[in-house]
């Protein structure tokens, strides 16, 4: 607060606040200092107006009553967690909590890197007992990717709570569809516990060719749908997608204080290799170069945040990839890349092809740059013919945008949040 003769002027969060008085009333002086609290207040709570959203697991008073006196399975990982008073750093796994209510999980299904999330990309995951609890573990990747009517016995009910990224070549929305599946046909409800989508403020990329449809890509959406993993289950019993157009009895627990465009801080890594937000928010991007030569990041502490290769031009950025904690056997291990540093790229909307357009024609021999698993990446076989044909970015862009605008028109009939 600054006073210029009978004039106060208030500066808060920036802003000037100027208000005329008599400097030797007392009742003035109360009066500024009452109006100088409310500017304080008013600016808080501007500079706090975006909640941090309630995940659906942290709202257990609308799920509790549904699981009591039930067998339940659950679907679940590292991420599956209820989060105390509201600190994202203080946190229980969800099976745990459930546990202290005296709910009866009888089982627990993990998915793709494992119940504690800590196996390589499409590294082999064994069923197990989880040491903590007891309970036995089956896995939902490699050949037993849908649980078997065998595995659901005696279940009454299957909760899932995984924390998605929205991407479509990210696996955890195809281990979602063959449990909504497999449950559908043996007549068990499921419950899916959302979280929030850290690509949820945009729609982008190709859209899935169902012709090249597999695990790491089932529907045909786009590379970034921009939905919640409960919003999405909706959309895969309401498009019949589903084997034979049976239908899941879903029950969606929905968050609080969450829009599309709601920025949020994923407090644990959802999968070994996407560390911190900035690996989450490029990974649409530079999820392409995992059907390429190139590595991107793998065998780094910078996954998802750079690219390169041993051929790339001498340059001052250059790292070697090693066996490390999700990346076993990275692309180039022990070899030095050059490359791009993008580890402060500032967030981004939209897929960016600049970066596989550049690595692309840094590759000497490039019939050798794509390799089988482009095609199942990108959806279709389309982006691989334009980028070899050095159509533009704006040109490949524009191409999309028939299949987003249809889409967009689709997702509305699924929404829970705007």
């Amino acid at each position: 607060m600054l006073k210029f003769k009978n004039t106060y002027i208030f500066l808060v969060s920036g802003r000037k606040y100027q208000v005329l008085g008599n400097s030797h009333s007392s009742h003035s002086i109360q009066f500024f200092l009452f109006i100088f609290c409310c500017l304080c207040l008013n600016a808080c709570i501007a500079q706090n107006s975006e909640k941090t959203p309630t995940v659906g697991a942290n709202r257990i008073e609308l799920y509790l009553d549904e699981l009591s006196s039930k067998k339940i399975g659950i679907v679940a990982n590292q991420t599956s967690v209820i989060f105390k008073k509201s600190l994202q750093s203080n946190y229980t796994h969800i099976v745990d909590s459930l546990l202290a209510h005296n709910i009866d999980i009888q089982k627990v299904f993990s998915p793709e890197h494992g119940f504690r999330g800590k196996a390589d990309a499409a590294e082999h995951v064994a069923n197990g007992i989880d040491t903590k609890t007891g309970l036995p573990i089956i896995s939902l990747y490699g050949k037993n990717k849908k649980p078997s009517s065998e595995q659901l016995k005696g279940l009454e009910l299957v909760v899932f709570d995984i924390q998605d990224v929205g991407v479509r070549f990210y696996t955890y929305i195809s281990t979602l569809h063959y449990v909504m599946e497999a449950c559908a046909e043996n007549n068990i409800p499921v419950i899916v516990l959302d979280r929030p989508n850290p690509n949820g403020h945009y729609i982008d990329g190709p859209t899935l060719d169902l012709k090249h449809r597999s695990f790491v890509g089932m529907h045909p959406v786009p590379l970034v749908y921009g939905m919640t993993i409960g919003e999405y289950a909706q959309m895969i019993n309401g498009e019949n997608w589903l084997k034979n157009g049976i239908h899941c009895t879903l029950n969606v627990i929905p968050l609080m204080d969450y829009t599309h465009n709601s920025s949020y801080h994923l407090p644990i890594r959802p999968s070994p290799n996407l560390p911190n937000d900035r690996a989450i928010n490029l990974y649409p991007s530079l999820g392409f170069f995992e059907g390429t030569t190139i590595n991107a990041g793998r065998g780094t502490e910078k996954q998802f945040q750079q690219y390169g290769a041993p051929w790339f031009p001498e340059s001052d950025f250059r790292y070697t990839p090693v066996s490390n904690f999700g990346s076993k056997y990275p692309k180039h291990k022990n070899k030095q890349c050059y490359g791009v540093d993008l580890s402060n790229q500032q967030r981004i909307s939209n897929v960016e092809l600049k970066w596989l357009i550049d690595a692309y024609n840094k590759t000497d021999s490039p019939k050798s740059f794509f390799g089988n698993t482009f095609t199942i990446h990108a959806g279709n076989e389309t982006l691989q013919n334009q980028i070899e044909n050095r159509m533009s970015i704006s040109e490949i862009q524009q191409s999309w945008q028939p299949d987003l605008t249809l889409f967009k028109v689709q997702r509305e009939n699924y929404l829970i949040y705007k």
